[in-house]
């Protein structure tokens, strides 16, 4: 369910804002929202933008993958994934990849 995957996202961003040693109201702060709005979202009330998402990425280092479905992509997968690509489509995911590293700025 849909209610489901906002609280684990709210519990993701929790774990985080842990390991930072942030209150609620400093990582609100911090990602230019307010506390109660902060809470929600951690408590899975609130749904999140693809803004917010890159906002939480820029703001606590969470990277988006992780936070929206809890998997970790390591630098191996990674890599396996770019070892798949055929030769003639690198130039398309070097753009690609361009342009993604242009949203995170």
């Amino acid at each position: 369910m849909a209610e489901d995957l906002f609280v684990e996202i709210g519990e993701r961003l929790r774990k985080r804002r842990r390991e930072m040693g942030l209150t609620q109201r400093q990582a609100a702060k911090l990602l230019g929202i307010s506390a109660t709005y902060y809470g929600e979202i951690e408590r899975g009330i609130r749904k999140i933008t693809v803004d917010r998402v890159l906002t939480i990425y820029q703001g606590m280092g969470l990277d988006p993958t992780y936070l929206l479905t809890g998997e970790e992509l390591s630098e191996e997968v990674l890599e396996d994934i770019f070892r798949e690509i055929p030769r003639a489509k690198e130039p398309i995911v070097e753009q690609i990849m361009h342009f993604m590293a242009l949203l995170y700025r």
